[in-house]
């Protein structure tokens, strides 16, 4: 039957130095690396499932159980990450979709304190089982709770050894719950803070749209209508507003030149280009899916205009990889060698046609990418697999 643990809803998961020592004293080293790792993997820069992933294979195997499954919930009566260990893929394609918030999987969303059965299929609450769903018997679960609020839950099976699960146990578990709290807890500020930057950058560039751009425009608008009326009556005043026209028109493309020129975080001049680069490509890789890596090593300073050259070309090239190569992995790697700067940009993503009937979007960019470096005196080289991914090359003369 159930044993309820006596924690309240906010000590449920912590452990007090001498409940650490009595729990230390009852596993070995081995156990012991097992639990180090699961705590050290929420602080390094795992993604969240392969975090939660590290600690549900751990808890499985510190407290001995056959079968271990961790669930966080969403708002639509489901689960958006449901990861259980102990079972093949084989096995996970037969059981079917993931499970529901019913049952003692509801119990463990509403109620703060731990669950301890002998037998599952004991408790009230139990329903059923799809069919190749394994057989489960004593059963240990705990919620995830970061304060009041539930994230998700912990549970494990079948104890490998007779006896079925332990108060201590269920001490481990809770321990391994607080630290799965402690991901989940990082991973939304994180997101939240991700949004929050992106709705800030679209903010300032509407702000300097609508203070600059925007105003030339409409002085255009109104002066090429005036230029129009003009035509037929005094072609002298016409032609005197249609060079207003080209001066406002040249005026309004500097000032939206210089509002994407800001769409980049550092300064070319203060930061050298292999830092511009590198806060570029940490930028991205906060607010993409992909992974965006950047390595360089011994890279000289070049001429303010060449260093210009080489980051439009890289950043334009890092931003066809995510518009459109649908990677997963984008590299950019900066290097000196033979008096030649050499930026190679690769995806892993699925190609495209290089030939001139390919896609216009991209041909379009490669154009301006390779009237960049010839302006740099520099050579562009683009590959690409379908599927297999793209490769850019750029070679930029130092001197």
């Amino acid at each position: 039957m159930a044993l309820f643990s006596d924690f309240s809803p906010r000590t449920r998961g912590f452990v007090g130095p001498r409940g650490y020592l009595e729990l230390v004293t009852g596993i070995d080293r081995d156990e012991l690396r097992e639990v180090s790792a699961a705590v050290l993997a929420v602080a390094t820069h795992l993604e969240v499932r392969e975090v939660l992933q590290t600690i549900l294979t751990s808890a499985r195997r510190l407290v001995g159980a056959r079968y271990a499954a961790l669930g966080v919930p969403d708002k639509n009566g489901g689960f958006a990450e449901f990861l259980a260990d102990g079972i093949s893929d084989e096995q996970w394609a037969e059981i079917g979709p993931v499970p529901r918030q019913h049952g003692l999987l509801g119990v463990l969303l509403s109620d703060p304190h731990p669950v301890r059965l002998d037998d599952i299929r004991e408790h009230p609450k139990f329903g059923w089982w799809p069919a190749a769903h394994p057989v489960l018997t004593d059963f240990l679960g705990v919620p995830i709770s970061d304060g009041d609020e539930i994230l998700g839950e912990i549970f494990v099976a079948n104890k490998e050894v007779p006896g079925g699960f332990t108060a201590q146990d269920e001490e481990l578990l809770a321990l391994l719950a607080s630290h799965a709290a402690i991901a989940l807890v990082n991973a939304r500020l994180y997101e939240r803070s991700r949004e929050l930057s992106i709705v800030e950058e679209r903010n300032r560039i509407a702000r300097e749209l609508h203070d600059s751009v925007t105003q030339k425009l409409f002085s255009l608008r109104l002066t090429a209508e005036a230029a129009a009326a003009l035509l037929d009556r005094d072609l002298d005043r016409a032609r005197t507003e249609i060079d207003t026209v080209r001066r406002l028109a040249a005026a309004a493309t500097d000032e939206l030149s210089s509002v994407v020129v800001g769409l980049r975080s550092p300064d070319l001049a203060g930061d050298g280009l292999d830092i511009a680069l590198r806060k570029q490509a940490d930028l991205l890789n906060r607010v993409h899916d992909a992974v965006v890596k950047f390595s360089s090593r011994d890279v000289p300073r070049l001429t303010s205009a060449r260093e210009e050259a080489v980051y439009r070309i890289a950043q334009e090239a890092l931003h066809n990889a995510l518009r459109h190569a649908q990677a997963g992995e984008i590299e950019i790697d900066m290097s000196f060698r033979a008096q030649m700067l050499v930026v190679l940009v690769k995806d892993d993503g699925i190609g495209f046609d290089t030939s001139p009937s390919g896609q216009t979007s991209r041909r379009l960019g490669l154009s301006s990418m390779r009237e960049r470096a010839r302006s740099a005196g520099g050579k562009l080289k683009v590959t690409s697999e379908r599927p297999g991914g793209t490769t850019v090359l750029l070679e930029v003369p130092v001197d």
